[in-house]
């Protein structure tokens, strides 16, 4: 590797950038409605995503595309492109996804629409900016620029796995990659998705919390009475469930369920988060003090130690209550974990607890689960990744075991057996899943520097595979 060759890839990156060919590409992908979490059909722009945007602008690089149906009726189609220089040589498996949560049209400010990129002072407007079409469209750039840099010959093969149902759980993923081992068969996985811990600071974060949606329910009677009548004689089936709530977890948000909170924080995980901040920047939303696992820092509270979330609370009729005691009533909890938690037993764990406080009554109903993934912090590809992201940025990146959110990163970590390896491109404070979601101009331009100098380290002496018998 050379600094004049790596200078000409920086000017070639920044050139795409300003000439406003990025933007521009960006502004196509963002116009396609891909909403996959709406609970119906997926939608044609699905496909359309995979191949007028991805595969058209992977072919002419060589990339061999296909487009697979989905082996689950609920998800969109499947793209694997594939560029194999020589049997011979290892391969990298990159990843993204072109579905986006619901647009929620009419409720973006300053007259912004989710289908529409708006350049604002160096914010990029619209939905999937953020999450994932803006950050995939930093990592292609970044490897066909290389690509063309090295005079067409990276010095290793790329497989792109590209998914269209990620913000409907991934249906199908799981059995494509089963079906699909051999067409995905790699040495390293190397993806983008999720916040950076701040703005100006490089992240590599290396796995994934994982999570369980459960759903608590009491179902008092078959019908509401009213509460003058007899309200003080008969049980409130909202009060049981806030008080069955109360017992996992305290009013500071402190896990009370002893099977579900870590053995602790490992000595290498606490050194590695030291000084990591958590948001700071003017739009994030400030840690309140006091909450959660006492003695431990923010950041290790937010990515080496578990939670128990309420996602949703109803009773009665919120939008218009009348002066009844309701029926039933039904919480949406949910559980982020990190790796060694027993989650496949939460059900029976909820139950034991649950009973043990004397809330027998509630019921107990696991929706939705992915597990938890970390790549040990001495694992080689993390030394290198460490060491070639802060000399591309020019200071120290910020290391991760994990994700604070959860991907299914455990179909490339244990499915497909891969070292794992995530470089985000978005920040904190970033709107994603919500109105008004945005990409940074600054970060982008930093993430394409970033991913160029990874894609062509990776074709360099130094990178881990090579150092392989």
């Amino acid at each position: 590797m050379t600094t004049s060759a790596l200078d000409a890839l920086h000017r070639s990156l920044d050139e795409h950038l300003d000439s406003g060919r990025f933007l521009a590409e960006l502004g196509r992908r963002v116009a396609l409605a891909t909403e996959s979490d709406t609970g119906g059909t997926p939608p044609l722009a699905l496909g359309e995503y995979l191949e007028a945007e991805i595969a058209a602008s992977l072919r002419p690089a060589g990339f061999g595309c296909t487009t697979f149906p989905n082996p689950d009726p609920r998800g969109g189609p499947l793209l694997v492109a594939r560029r194999i220089e020589d049997p011979a040589l290892p391969t990298v498996l990159t990843y993204g996804h072109g579905d986006v949560v619901s647009g929620q049209d009419g409720r973006w400010s300053a007259g912004r629409s989710p289908w529409r990129l708006s350049d604002e002072d160096g914010r990029w407007y619209g939905r999937g900016t953020a999450d994932n079409k803006g950050q995939h469209t930093v990592n292609l750039a970044a490897l066909l620029h290389t690509l063309r840099a090295r005079s067409g010959r990276l010095g290793y093969n790329v497989t792109v796995l590209m998914e269209t149902g990620e913000e409907a759980g991934s249906p199908g993923l799981a059995a494509f990659c089963e079906q699909q081992r051999a067409l995905l068969t790699a040495d390293l996985f190397l993806a983008c998705d999720g916040p950076r811990v701040a703005a100006d600071r490089p992240t590599l974060f290396l796995g994934s919390r994982g999570a369980v949606n459960f759903t608590l329910s009491l179902q008092a009677r078959e019908r509401g009475a009213h509460s003058g009548n007899w309200g003080g004689v008969l049980s409130n089936p909202a009060t049981v469930l806030a008080h069955a709530w109360a017992c996992l977890v305290d009013a500071g948000g402190r896990i009370r369920v002893p099977e579900l909170r870590p053995d602790g924080v490992p000595a290498d995980i606490r050194a590695t988060l030291d000084g990591v901040p958590v948001g700071g920047a003017p739009d994030d939303p400030v840690p309140t003090p006091g909450w959660g696992e006492p003695g431990l820092s923010a950041i290790e509270r937010l990515v080496a130690w578990n939670t128990l979330e309420v996602l949703a609370f109803g009773a009665g009729a919120p939008q218009r209550p009348v002066n009844a005691i309701p029926a039933s009533a039904t919480l949406a909890g949910q559980l982020r974990f990190v790796v060694g938690t027993p989650w496949e037993d939460l059900a029976a764990i909820l139950r034991r607890h649950l009973d043990a406080a004397g809330f027998a009554d509630v019921e107990v109903r696991i929706d939705a689960s992915a597990p938890a993934t970390r790549l040990p912090l001495d694992h080689p590809w993390v030394g290198w990744a460490r060491q070639t992201l802060s000399r591309s940025a020019g200071q120290p990146v910020a290391v991760l075991p994990n994700l604070a959110g959860t991907l299914p990163n455990h179909l490339f970590a244990h499915t497909l057996g891969l070292p794992t390896l995530w470089v985000p491109h978005s920040h904190p404070a970033c709107a994603q899943h919500a109105p008004d979601e945005h990409m940074l101009a600054s970060v982008a331009r930093e993430g394409l520097h970033l991913m160029g100098d990874l894609y062509w380290a990776l074709g360099e002496p130094g990178a881990p595979w090579f150092a392989r018998p």
